[in-house]
């Protein structure tokens, strides 16, 4: 796949299209069963972890960046896959909005002084049995990040510009479990965003940028 960019992508403007939007947490949830039909269903009986994570959009000037982690080979789930910050949510946490802003300063040290929070996408359901909550910031610059070795290999941001250009979604596929699963898939360079984060990536372009 040919990588392109579009210009003109700013962290203001895509606060603005998020609030003007309005919540969606109360719509049709997404997930790995839109592109699988019949194979990935919330609804099937299986017993769903709820996870939060956090898009963090940087404001820096007039093409944002988005921070992404690349997660440890160590992990039990989703090892050495490229992810937004973020994890299970605990009994603690009052809001998926707090879990998403506890797990990425237990990451990577983002400190949530740097975060604005902005709205949440409906649900993503994974065929991994998570019931994912992405939560959407906005991110002042001048922060520092202090990376957790067990859990995060390395940091890297990609320009929103590029993640909401539909010529950088691609469908690729696995053979998963004896089935053949689909999914998106956005090369970056070296880097390969697929699966969950690129179907977040998705549905942010769905809803924000079409």
């Amino acid at each position: 796949m040919t990588m392109t960019t579009l210009k003109g992508f700013t962290a203001s403007d895509f606060r603005r299209r998020v609030l003007q939007d309005g919540e969606g947490v109360a719509e049709r949830e997404n997930g790995d069963h839109v592109l699988n039909p019949g194979v990935v269903l919330s609804g099937n009986g299986i017993r769903l972890k709820d996870a939060a994570v956090l898009i963090p959009v940087i404001d820096d000037g007039n093409d944002a960046r988005v921070i992404f982690t690349q997660r440890t080979a160590t992990l039990r789930q989703h090892s050495g896959q490229i992810s937004f910050p973020g994890g299970g949510i605990d009994a603690e946490d009052r809001t998926p909005e707090e879990a998403a802003l506890r797990e990425t300063e237990e990451e990577i040290g983002l400190s949530r002084s740097f975060v604005e929070t902005v709205g949440r996408l409906p649900d993503y359901i994974s065929g991994t049995g998570f019931r994912i909550k992405p939560v959407l910031s906005v991110v002042r610059p001048g922060f520092d990040l202090t990376l957790n070795p067990t859990e995060v290999d390395e940091v890297f941001e990609v320009p929103l510009s590029f993640l909401m250009d539909p010529a950088n979604h691609g469908r690729g596929s696995r053979i998963f479990q004896g089935k053949e699963r689909f999914f998106y898939e956005m090369p970056y360079g070296e880097r390969y965003i697929w699966g969950i984060t690129a179907g977040i990536v998705r549905t942010i372009y769905e809803r924000f940028y079409t």
